[in-house]
């Protein structure tokens, strides 16, 4: 059996696992012809913590600017990997990653494959209420596929 993906998200949030499943899903867009689509989620309740409540426009605005930097980053790495303009995007949402990841944007983009790293940078949340990739596993509306090695496989 073979599955044809046509829409491959890809969420990232700068650890060395998302890098990872990043550079698979490069590697199974250009292999399948598919659209990539990159999405950085900046966590809403993440930000509440670490600022005391107070989250000033300037605050937002620094976040915002240092996420899409990091998007542009990974999308000169998938054009040196091969990857065209017109197959790759790159999105910053704000809210939950759990419900964003698995359902919303995946609906709103049509996203027919989810390739995530197996953990992500917040030890302490997933301890507390576990991890993204996890939730994303059990909840997702499309085919996931964890990943837990390089481009490689190593």
């Amino acid at each position: 059996m073979t599955q044809d993906y046509k829409r491959i998200l890809a969420p990232v949030d700068g650890s060395e696992e998302s890098e990872k499943a990043f550079d698979k899903a490069v590697k199974v867009a250009m292999l399948n012809g598919a659209h990539l689509d990159v999405l950085n989620v900046l966590n809403t309740k993440q930000f509440v913590g670490m600022y005391g409540g107070m989250l000033s426009g300037d605050v937002v605005y620094k976040i915002s600017e240092d996420a899409q930097e990091y998007l542009t980053e990974l999308q000169e790495r998938a054009y040196s990997q091969g990857m065209t303009k017109d197959n790759l995007s790159v999105h910053i949402r704000f809210g939950d990653p759990k419900t964003v990841i698995a359902s919303e944007f995946p609906k709103e983009y049509k996203n027919d494959l989810i390739m995530i790293g197996s953990t992500g940078l917040n030890a302490v949340e997933r301890i507390l209420v576990g991890s993204v990739s996890e939730f994303v596993t059990r909840n997702a509306t499309t085919d996931v596929i964890i990943v837990r090695t390089d481009i490689d496989n190593k």
